[in-house]
């Protein structure tokens, strides 16, 4: 296992700007520890919740930026639907969450070859008109995300050891 080592100083710097900065040196520290990339050698060397946490992050980043549609064609489908993330997350106690992410694995199985095809600019921006199932999933989380951010953040402060050594 790698270990993940974060500087006490630089988490309360961090605890003090937000939850999004609380839980980013986790994931910077996370990715540090792996050499900057999650391959699935490197998956067998974090524990089930810092792999969790960095499903949360590229699940964040990908539908908050273009919604279930980029977050599918830009190649990370199998990432968050494939691997126990949803179940993980239903264990942190995060039921509504972990539905979406069942409800958006079940689109993912319906139209996952269509949107993982190579394909110009604009017939990417033709996707979200396409699949308009993945609208009322992608408002939800951006409806939730706050909540659902700062549910993630808590979890990860009452459960430090499972994701970091910290230290002075």
């Amino acid at each position: 296992m790698k270990e993940v080592v974060i500087k006490d100083a630089d988490l309360q710097q961090a605890a003090m700007k937000g939850m999004d900065a609380f839980l980013d040196v986790f994931v910077k520290a996370t990715y540090d520890a792996i050499g900057g990339e999650l391959t699935a050698e490197m998956m067998l060397e974090l524990n089930a919740d810092q792999i969790t946490l960095l499903a949360w992050n590229t699940l964040h980043e990908e539908v908050m930026d273009g919604g279930f549609v980029q977050l599918i064609h830009n190649g990370y489908g199998p990432f968050i639907f494939k691997n126990p993330f949803a179940k993980a997350l239903r264990q942190w106690g995060m039921r509504d969450l972990s539905k979406l992410i069942y409800d958006a694995h079940t689109l993912w199985l319906k139209h996952r070859e269509d949107i993982e095809k190579d394909c110009t600019d604009e017939e990417f921006m033709a996707l979200f008109e396409q699949f308009p199932d993945f609208d009322d999933l992608d408002d939800q989380f951006v409806e939730y995300e706050e909540q659902w951010t700062e549910d993630i953040a808590h979890y990860v402060d009452d459960h430090l050891e499972r994701f970091a050594t910290i230290k002075n």
